[in-house]
């Protein structure tokens, strides 16, 4: 089975936010959260460089190892989801998230931040598929349609990958070649433990 991963290639990120407003619109999500934001390093000097990130779906997801009601599981696919029937917004997860993913709706005087939200990689959530109880909590099932994230599909300069981490790290390697550079795949060792070039070695042994 696929292992399903994401992949910025910061040398195309050309700062659009076509991702983050197609997973706004296609999921539905609350004023106030963001699944995914475009982020610029060193802005406006040599190097900058912008870099489409949301949740990972790590391999180790530390906001898994650190939540007191073990709301998070990962499906056969990799990608890791959560329950918002189970979590408790105690906002461990989002101090243990090397991304900063899980997002939380509201702070109150009282600390309460309303249940987590994050990236699903458009895969619903423990609900049953394409129903529209998992829809109203955790937004559109794409994956269950045979579709793949849609803001890697709405990247105009396919800066964003989605899909077997295999394919997507082949992709990537072939640009590098290519150019004869590479800024380096951002977050891909952080999420999933080793390097494109090993993950492209792994998958040819």
């Amino acid at each position: 089975m696929a292992r399903m991963k994401f992949l910025c290639d910061a040398d195309r990120c050309i700062k659009c936010n076509a991702c983050v407003t197609a997973c706004k619109n296609e999921h539905d999500v609350p004023w106030g959260i963001n699944r995914r934001r475009v982020v610029t390093i060193n802005d406006g000097k040599p190097g900058e460089r912008s870099i489409s990130m949301a949740c990972m779906h790590c391999t180790d997801a530390p906001c898994a190892a650190v939540c007191p009601v073990n709301c998070f599981y990962t499906t056969g696919d990799g990608v890791v989801l959560h329950s918002k029937d189970l979590c408790i917004g105690c906002g461990y997860c989002f101090y243990a998230c090397p991304f900063g993913a899980p997002q939380y709706p509201r702070v109150t005087n009282f600390g309460s931040r309303g249940k987590m939200d994050k990236c699903t990689y458009c895969s619903g959530g423990p609900e049953a598929d394409l129903t529209m109880a998992e829809y109203m909590k955790y937004g559109a099932n794409r994956l269950a349609e045979g579709k793949l994230p849609l803001c890697a599909e709405m990247c105009s300069t396919k800066s964003l990958l989605a899909g077997d981490g295999d394919i997507i790290a082949q992709i990537y390697r072939e640009r590098v070649m290519t150019r004869g550079y590479g800024s380096g795949a951002w977050g891909w060792k952080t999420a999933y433990g080793e390097t494109v070039s090993e993950a492209v070695a792994d998958a040819h042994t």
